[in-house]
């Protein structure tokens, strides 16, 4: 099955983006919302990207 980038549905905190690169990359998602955080103090275009994320991933299917 081909792996695809989705924001998660369990687990988010605002929209599901860093959870779901988490996933996708199978890494803890603390670790992606701290490099995240950096980013967007660092540079402040890491909240446009955030945004990005949040218009065009979609969010993962329903499991039934």
């Amino acid at each position: 099955m081909e792996k695809k980038l989705y924001r998660v549905r369990d687990g988010k905190i605002i929209a599901g983006v860093c959870g779901g690169i988490a996933k996708y990359f199978n890494v803890d998602p603390k670790i992606v919302r701290i490099i995240c955080l950096a980013f967007i103090l660092a540079y402040g275009s890491g909240i446009l990207a955030y945004i990005l994320f949040t218009i065009f991933v979609p969010k993962e299917p329903l499991q039934k």
